[in-house]
């Protein structure tokens, strides 16, 4: 037997010592010099087959990342948001060079930047620039209060949610529109009711949102913060703001939309200053240059007040992994 280990360490570049301290307990009635030959046959194997393990992980890691990668929509282009309206531009700046379209009804850009530089000069522009923007910003921020409001009374309390959502959702199913003709026998034809109806039309879509955000958070994450003894103020501030601003940005950026196209029909009835009523005497006179300038600059207030929110949210939800970032 000792003449058996000896022949096994001599073979494996060992000492008896050695084998002694580190190797294994084995049976004394099984040949160590079978067992250490098996480990030394065995190794090799044992190493190919782990390479082999870890080039085919890596491979389909690597495979996986390339699907990942293919999958994703890539890097956001910079500006990416100015080629389709550029675009357009474009091809109506082709369209009316190669005259095929009517200048009477849809001018050249040409035309209609002389117009708009004409107007901006006079001083006409400015004011109606000015005014328009001074009625939806009031409308804007009472919609914007009113709507954040209702969604966290709602959103947070069983009685809240019982008074004001059923009340939002048939404010939302009435055109607010064709509460006009009400709204200016209750407040007259000044600026009140043109602000009233603008902050209508903003706060609904924020409500809506916002309220449905509120609605899907995780009840385990109430869970967590009872657990925790957070009190009501800090389980609105860690828990209920941070899984509500993602609905809310969302019904924030439909309520900035919202409020453009409420005022350029409010400024239509019975103003005397603003875009709208800017586009609407050029209607009677048929200018459609001035029409255009209208429209155009309620469009890139439209652009630059949706890309504002964008920002802002991208800033306060930097944390979120997603798609466009």
């Amino acid at each position: 037997m000792t003449a058996m280990t000896t022949s096994a360490s001599t073979a494996t570049g060992t000492s008896p010592a050695a084998h002694t301290k580190t190797g294994p307990k084995t049976d004394p009635n099984i040949d160590p010099g079978a067992d250490t030959d098996t480990a030394v046959t065995a190794a090799p194997a044992v190493a190919a087959v782990a390479a082999v393990a870890a080039s085919g992980a890596g491979g389909g890691s690597r495979g996986r990342r390339r699907r990942r990668r293919g999958l994703a929509p890539g890097k956001p282009w910079p500006a990416s948001r100015l080629a389709g309206p550029l675009l357009l531009i474009a091809l109506w700046a082709v369209a009316s060079a190669a005259g095929r379209l009517d200048t009477g009804a849809i001018p050249a850009p040409w035309t209609v930047l002389e117009t708009g530089v004409h107007l901006w000069t006079d001083g006409t522009l400015t004011t109606d620039v000015l005014t328009s923007l001074e009625r939806a910003g009031y409308g804007f921020a009472i919609g914007l209060i009113a709507g954040v409001t209702l969604a966290l009374v709602s959103g947070l309390t069983r009685t809240g949610e019982a008074l004001i959502d059923g009340t939002v959702q048939l404010n939302r199913a009435i055109p607010t529109l064709g509460l006009i003709p009400l709204f200016i026998l209750w407040l007259g034809i000044g600026e009140a009711f043109k602000i009233a109806i603008i902050a209508i039309v903003v706060y609904i879509p924020i409500y809506l949102n916002t309220h449905a955000a509120l609605s899907g958070i995780d009840h385990r994450f109430v869970e967590l913060a009872e657990v925790q003894g957070l009190s009501k103020v800090r389980f609105v501030r860690q828990v209920v703001i941070p899984g509500a601003l993602p609905g809310f940005f969302v019904g924030l950026r439909l309520g900035v939309t919202g409020s453009w196209l409420g005022l350029v029909v409010l400024e239509q009835i019975n103003a005397t200053s603003g875009l709208g009523y800017m586009m609407f005497q050029a209607q009677n006179y048929g200018q459609s240059d001035v029409i255009l300038v209208g429209l155009l600059i309620y469009g890139v207030f439209g652009l630059i007040s949706d890309s504002a929110v964008r920002l802002i949210e991208r800033r306060v939800l930097s944390w979120r992994r997603t798609l466009s970032n």
